[in-house]
């Protein structure tokens, strides 16, 4: 169980690196500005984690609620530990939402990774 969470959580960041890759080139060499492509962003990442949720669904193969919780919540305790300790902050009440609403989607993507995973 904790290794299709370990592989959800690796698959959200992988997705984010290239993202951000993609993202940092178009900045750079175009002239999009940040508030232009926030939507995409937030997209792209609520995309992410679903893919994360459901590649840990997956590889877990039962219990999909729990495999993608648990990959939303290790994402998010991941990204508050970064927040915190480099930035010595806490999370906004905006970004709280935005972070809950990330584990509903990551529990969506265990779920749904699971039931498809059990069809093969």
């Amino acid at each position: 169980m904790s290794f299709a969470i370990l592989y959800g959580v690796s698959t959200i960041f992988v997705l984010a690196i290239i993202a951000s890759l993609i993202f940092s080139t178009l900045l750079r060499f175009t002239a999009l500005t940040e508030s232009s492509i926030s939507l995409v962003v937030m997209i792209v990442t609520f995309l992410s984690i679903f893919i994360g949720g459901f590649v840990s669904g997956g590889k877990g193969r039962k219990q999909g609620i729990l495999l993608g919780g648990g990959t939303g919540i290790v994402y998010l305790a991941i990204i508050l530990l970064f927040q915190y300790l480099g930035h010595d902050s806490l999370f906004s009440v905006k970004q709280w939402v935005s972070y809950g609403c990330f584990i509903v989607t990551a529990t969506m993507g265990g779920i749904l990774g699971v039931n498809i995973s059990k069809g093969e």
